[in-house]
């Protein structure tokens, strides 16, 4: 499926959607706050919204083109799309609400291909049940199963295993792609979750403000970002403003000094000029504490400190620790008891070179 050209404004919205991009066979996740555009961008692939401009093409059909003044109605795309609410019809068993988009063929087709789809999802078992007898799995898999019993050239989902816990959205996504194996379209996938992007996804679009932010495999655009928001999104927790103070190209770094502070920091390697600014991004979960001076380590960055608080979320435990600058650091409560942490203790922060992103690539290029 590609998207060409910009696709704004938006009839109704005060949104553009200016994309341009390919969605070959497999997920694509489409990543992204609230508001950035991923449901519109849904919404226009459906066919449900119309852009006052742009072109999208899918498997080399033409569903919508401005400039020609194609716009192929929602019912004539072949495309299936399961919403956060899924929409199943209370009213109707789970084999009904299957069957309810092959109304045309005879019957006997119409439950064989409900049936395979059915098995398929492992949900075969609860065909004569209605959705309100059904877990939120099992009514998700019945969505699922719904939208591809059509056999669509395109799947659009939009947050569907949101409300899900890991184990059973872990298996709902196994038989999604076992199903696509074979069948080999295009997922268009909405999700908030940077679990589900890394376990679902071969590639992710991050989007804001209707643009693309950054695009490739989750690998390349989570774990190395490039952008703040970006950074942001992919859970890196600390951010901060610094200007390079020098740099050594024969280790492959540079060092780095937090505005405002005389901290130092040494980083990877940039092509940077001794004074530029900066912005420098460090997950909370790659920073290690220690309760005595480390000595003899890997590590570059060891800064002494003490901490400011401690704030418990579930099983992990966020520490702030002061060091001339604020460090977010995450723990475990294991990691607490034995290093007898409290607000006060004085601790060591230890962190990795290459643990420290440089974000702003419009002001330098990596080396």
């Amino acid at each position: 499926m590609r998207l060409r050209k910009r696709l704004g404004p938006v009839a109704a919205l005060s949104l553009h959607l200016d994309v341009d991009f390919t969605a070959l066979p497999g997920i694509t996740i489409l990543f992204g706050p609230s508001g950035a555009g991923k449901t519109t961008l849904l919404d226009c692939v459906a066919g449900l919204l119309a852009p006052d401009s742009g072109e999208i093409v899918l498997a080399e059909r033409t569903l919508f083109d401005s400039t020609q003044r194609i716009n192929v109605p929602a019912a004539g795309r072949r495309i299936g799309f399961v919403f956060q609410d899924l929409g199943l019809f209370p009213h109707m068993t789970v084999e009904q609400n299957v069957e309810y988009g092959l109304a045309g063929l005879p019957r006997t087709e119409r439950k064989r291909r409900a049936g395979l789809v059915l098995e398929a999802f492992r949900i075969a078992s609860r065909a004569d049940r209605h959705p309100a007898q059904l877990s939120g799995g099992e009514r998700q898999r019945v969505a699922l199963a719904r939208s591809l019993v059509t056999d669509p050239s395109l799947l659009l989902l939009d947050e569907p295993l949101s409300a899900l816990d890991a184990a059973i959205k872990a298996r709902i996504i196994d038989d999604l792609r076992e199903w696509n194996r074979s069948h080999g379209i295009p997922i268009l996938y909405v999700t908030h979750s940077r679990e589900e992007v890394f376990a679902l996804g071969e590639r992710i679009l991050v989007l804001q403000r209707g643009k693309i932010l950054a695009e490739g495999t989750p690998h390349e655009v989570l774990q190395l970002p490039r952008h703040e928001t970006v950074a942001q999104l992919a859970g890196f927790e600390n951010i901060f403003d610094a200007e390079a103070v020098s740099i050594d190209e024969k280790l492959g770094t540079m060092t780095c000094r937090f505005s405002g502070h005389d901290v130092f920091l040494e980083v990877p390697l940039a092509r940077l000029e001794p004074g530029a600014k900066v912005r420098i991004g460090i997950r909370a979960g790659d920073i290690l504490l220690a309760a005595d001076e480390p000595k003899s380590l890997s590590a570059r960055n060891v800064f002494s400190g003490k901490i400011v608080s401690l704030k418990q979320h579930n099983f992990v435990l966020n520490a702030f620790v002061d060091c001339g600058v604020l460090f977010q650091v995450h723990l475990t409560l294991g990691a607490r008891d034995a290093l007898h942490l409290a607000p006060g203790s004085p601790v060591w922060v230890i962190l990795k070179s290459h643990s420290c992103c440089l974000l702003q690539p419009e002001l330098f290029t990596e080396i």
